[in-house]
């Protein structure tokens, strides 16, 4: 048994003494010990020696009175499984040698056997329950298929990832193709994550937001409304679609445990649009952690109160920046082990 099962408790939508509380990108960059670590192994180094993934993962759990732990992975390590060669490439992120255009290339993808592709990972979860010892719940996590299109058709990062929507919208059958064999690829490895021990998954939807209501709809929301129809039957899946609030209520009539809100909507809005129906999750501006403590423990009082303690997790709006001092991330978390109705 878990031992501070809070966030567990928040997602089933059970009355709670206060909101559970973690961050997204909690492990990684702004802490000195990520950095010593990745100053000596490169980046799908780390995520691919399950040691240093499951060390990274339980580091923040011994700075903060966090109430979830978030496995330390990628959502390229899905492509990558699927043969699509992605690299970390310094001063640029991401980055595809021969982006995936055409029908042809889309044909070439197979369906991998993810215990053999992602073994790793799964190694991974099994050391880092091992190290958080019941204390707190372990998140497994994916990328939506459409952000993982994106990247893989786009080749790397992009402010707009033009040319991932032409190709959706030139050849909209290739786009499906590829789409749907990203989509059972997730359900796969994520089902796996839930026979290895994590509590939950995520699905980060990071780039829905360039999509309009209806293209999300086809291209994004489909997906992931899959792998939630799957997921649900074996875990708690929380959706973080960020831009994306118009399709809250949508979501919302999903079989989702919960949704994650990001600062562009008001919590007086999220629970308008989904009715108190759905857990939310978020929605703390992350460059607001440059506030002082004590603006950062007042605003996240007003932020509890405004969502209100129950079915709600509180969290960033996406992940934390890498230049964010510690006693601010402290300050948020204690804000809300500390925060009192």
């Amino acid at each position: 048994m878990i031992k501070n099962d809070l966030y567990l408790r928040a997602l089933k939508g059970e009355t709670v003494e206060r909101p559970p509380v973690w961050m997204m990108r909690q492990a990684g960059r702004y802490l000195p010990e990520f950095i010593a670590l990745r100053d000596k192994y490169d980046f799908f180094t780390r995520c691919q020696t399950p040691e240093l993934a499951a060390e990274i993962t339980v580091q923040p759990i011994r700075r903060f009175p966090l109430d979830a732990a978030i496995l330390f992975s990628d959502i390229l390590v899905v492509p990558q499984a699927m043969g699509i060669d992605f690299k970390m490439k310094e001063g640029i992120g991401p980055w595809l040698e021969t982006p995936i255009r055409t029908q042809a290339q889309v044909d070439a993808i197979k369906l991998p056997q993810v215990d053999e592709t992602l073994g790793y990972v799964f190694d991974a979860i099994e050391l880092s329950l091992q190290m958080l010892n019941n204390d707190i719940p372990l998140i497994g996590f994916a990328g939506s298929p459409w952000t993982i299109l994106c990247y893989c058709v786009e080749g790397k990062g992009s402010k707009a990832f033009d040319i991932a929507k032409s190709f959706c919208f030139q050849q909209p059958e290739v786009a499906h193709q590829l789409l749907q064999k990203i989509t059972d690829t997730t359900i796969a490895y994520l089902k796996r994550k839930v026979e290895k021990g994590v509590s939950a998954v995520q699905i980060f939807d990071s780039w829905g937001g360039m999509l309009s209501p209806e293209d999300y709809r086809e291209f994004s929301w489909k997906y992931i409304h899959q792998i939630v129809e799957e997921l649900s039957k074996v875990t708690h899946t929380v959706v973080f679609a960020k831009g994306c609030w118009y399709a809250l209520e949508e979501m919302s009539l999903s079989k989702a445990s919960a949704l994650g809100v990001d600062w562009t909507v008001s919590p007086e809005l999220a629970r308008h649009f989904t009715q108190n129906r759905i857990t939310l999750q978020g929605n703390f501006d992350p460059a607001r952690l440059h506030s002082s403590p004590e603006v950062i423990k007042r605003m996240v009082g007003e932020m509890i109160h405004r969502f209100g303690k129950d079915k709600y997790i509180a969290n960033l709006g996406h992940g934390i920046l890498p230049n964010i001092p510690l006693e601010n991330a402290e300050a948020f978390v204690r804000a809300v082990v500390d925060w009192k109705p």
